[in-house]
């Protein structure tokens, strides 16, 4: 299982423990780039979750997608494993 893949499952386990809405868009090649790696929806409120691991930054696409959530009025966070605690105090606002 690849660092990315192990922040992905955290963060998975944390939006269940939440009962937060959420999906995972496939990206095969027929999608929009860019687009995060969670969709979420928990009360209202939209938010999507872009995973890293360790110092992987976000590309430019990502970057761009990011903030046109934020633009637009949703919330969205980009997750490692060293910032799993702002995932978990977002939730629990």
């Amino acid at each position: 299982m690849t660092p990315e893949k192990k922040v992905k499952n955290e963060v998975a386990k944390l939006l269940i423990q939440h009962h937060v809405w959420y999906f995972m868009p496939v990206s095969n090649g027929m999608g929009r780039h860019g687009i995060p790696d969670f969709i979420c929806c928990v009360k209202g409120k939209f938010f999507a979750v872009e995973c890293k691991a360790g110092a992987g930054v976000t590309t430019a696409l990502q970057a761009r997608e990011l903030a046109r959530i934020n633009e637009h009025g949703g919330v969205s966070l980009v997750i490692n494993e060293t910032n799993l605690a702002t995932l978990e105090a977002y939730l629990s606002e």
